[in-house]
């Protein structure tokens, strides 16, 4: 079976493909009821660990600790990361498998879609278009790790853009610019798609990793603590609080429809005798409204590169896009450019599915977001420089064609070849790597003849040498459609060679509060 997941911040969508239908997974709750979407969380309690809705079910239960948006962390995050659960710390990597593992026996035995024992799940994965490389391959590792065949990953604004194409298809022009706005539960990515029929081209994209949704819960639990007088304790609240906290007002916040005039936020869920808040709809909206605006700052940062006399559509997608006060500034500042996803919360699944089955015929080449390279020596060793691999707006390969490939040929003068990747979001004048930083790798490759049966290099000390001088050296760079890059180091003169995957991290340990998996100041 082939599907399209949508690992989302506070919510997983799963769609199947089937002869050109692409069916959303509906899993059966404890409750009695069936909804189209997975909770991404995790529950600890003595040593034991519950995901989804067996998690879902947990909440309040005396000595358990329940964690949401975990996707959040993933941009700070390599393979020795650790979530601090309340007493307890529990490694990322882990969090994230079990949940894929979780995710695939209740799509086999408690979805619509009922899946066969033993049959092969293969996915298309949703990331977010600005999402780094660290975080980009945690999640097609944890997936992996719990036995689905990931067939690739797909910037969601992209895929939301070929579910429009597929729903729009007779409706829409055969050409025409669209520029996703996709608003999740932790993220805002904007990208700029050009539709030529079948063939989809992302020519440009700009992202907010840090807002979303959650932020939305966050003003409103702020506000809802400010008016009960309760600020001073939320510093107090265990991290059991803190979520029952945080739900409440996301279940408050969906629950809002354009007409709604107040919300009432059930404290006594956090703390017995805080009692109910009632909260003024646009009150609540007011505080919001710098959030969504810095969403439109970006989009109009997209639409300035758009010629005027383009055919527009705005398509606009999300969970986080349902709030009503995003809807009213949308329109207030786009008009009847505006059109809203019937599927909001679906979309990218639906999307993704439609790619992982292939049938439609839908060809997407997407974009680097980022600067990807390496650090080197220049002026015999006096400096270290950026060599960029792969410039922001590379065009990437469209699934199924050959690879992009960058190399590079030299003769070392150490032993050992250190070699320490990197991503940037923007370059200074002279090339180096400013902005948003993020290491991906450290890797080591034997330049020296001598050490190519060593197994260990890390303890190697990297020293001049007359033997690696005499060799010559090729580094060739591999790069799919879903932008994961593979490195080949040969030695060619002694003729062996190294093959790395790169994003593997060797950072030091790292440990991140539950508290900081959400933690974005409101604005006011």
């Amino acid at each position: 079976m082939r599907l399209g997941i949508d690992f989302g911040t506070t919510r997983i969508v799963a769609a199947a493909a089937d002869r050109g239908n692409y069916p959303v997974a509906a899993f059966e709750c404890a409750d009695g009821v069936s909804r189209e979407w997975y909770p991404p969380l995790v529950a600890v309690r003595g040593g034991q660990r519950w995901y989804g809705w067996d998690a879902w079910a947990l909440q309040g239960s005396p000595g358990c600790t329940v964690a949401r948006s975990l996707k959040r962390c993933l941009g700070a995050a390599g393979p020795h990361t650790r979530i601090n659960l309340g007493p307890s710390s529990e490694p990322l990597i882990e969090l994230l498998t079990g949940m894929a593992e979780a995710l695939k026996r209740d799509l086999t035995e408690r979805s619509s879609l009922r899946a066969k024992a033993g049959e092969a799940l293969e996915v298309f994965l949703g990331v977010p278009a600005n999402a780094n490389g660290n975080q980009r391959f945690l999640t097609a590792e944890a997936f992996r790790r719990a036995g689905f065949e990931v067939l690739g990953l797909l910037n969601e604004p992209s895929a939301a853009s070929i579910e429009y194409s597929h729903r729009q298809a007779g409706k829409a022009p055969l050409a025409e610019t669209v520029l996703v706005y996709d608003l999740g539960g932790g993220t805002f990515d904007a990208s700029i798609v050009e539709r030529r029929e079948l063939n989809h081209a992302v020519t440009a994209t700009e992202g907010i990793t840090t807002l979303g949704g959650d932020d939305f819960d966050e003003v409103l639990a702020e506000l809802a603590l400010e008016i009960a007088g309760r600020e001073a304790s939320r510093n107090q609240l265990s991290v059991a609080q803190e979520f029952a906290l945080l739900e409440e007002c996301r279940e408050r916040k969906e629950a809002l429809h354009p007409n709604t005039r107040r919300l009432v936020v059930d404290l006594d869920r956090v703390e017995e005798g805080w009692g109910p808040v009632s909260i003024p709809a646009p009150e609540f909206y007011a505080r919001c409204e710098p959030l969504v605006e810095e969403t439109l700052r970006a989009t109009d940062d997209l639409l300035a590169r758009i010629p005027e006399d383009s055919s527009l559509s705005l398509y606009v997608t999300g969970g986080g896009s349902e709030l009503p006060v995003v809807g009213r500034m949308l329109r207030d500042r786009f008009g009847r450019k505006v059109r809203r996803s019937a599927y909001t919360r679906s979309a990218t699944a639906i999307g993704l599915a439609i790619q992982a089955e292939g049938l439609a015929g839908y060809q997407l080449k997407d974009k680097f977001t980022r600067f990807f390279g390496v650090w080197r020596e220049g002026d015999a060793g006096q400096r270290i420089v950026f060599d960029s691999l792969f410039d922001r707006g590379t065009v990437l390969p469209a699934a199924g064609e050959r690879p992009l490939v960058r190399s590079r040929k030299y003769s070392p003068v150490h032993n050992v070849g250190h070699f320490r990747y990197l991503e940037c979001s923007r370059r200074s004048e002279d090339g180096q790597p400013v902005g948003d930083i993020t290491n991906w790798d450290e890797i080591r490759f034997p330049y020296d003849p001598a050490l190519r049966t060593s197994k260990n290099l890390d303890t190697t000390p990297v020293q001049m040498s007359r033997a690696a001088q005499s060799q010559a050296v090729e580094e060739q760079y591999s790069v799919d459609a879903s932008g994961s890059v593979v490195v080949t180091i040969s030695n060619l003169t002694a003729g062996y060679s190294r093959e790395f995957r790169l994003g593997r991290w060797a950072s030091a340990q790292t440990t991140l509060s539950a508290h900081q998996v959400r933690r974005r100041r409101a604005s006011k």
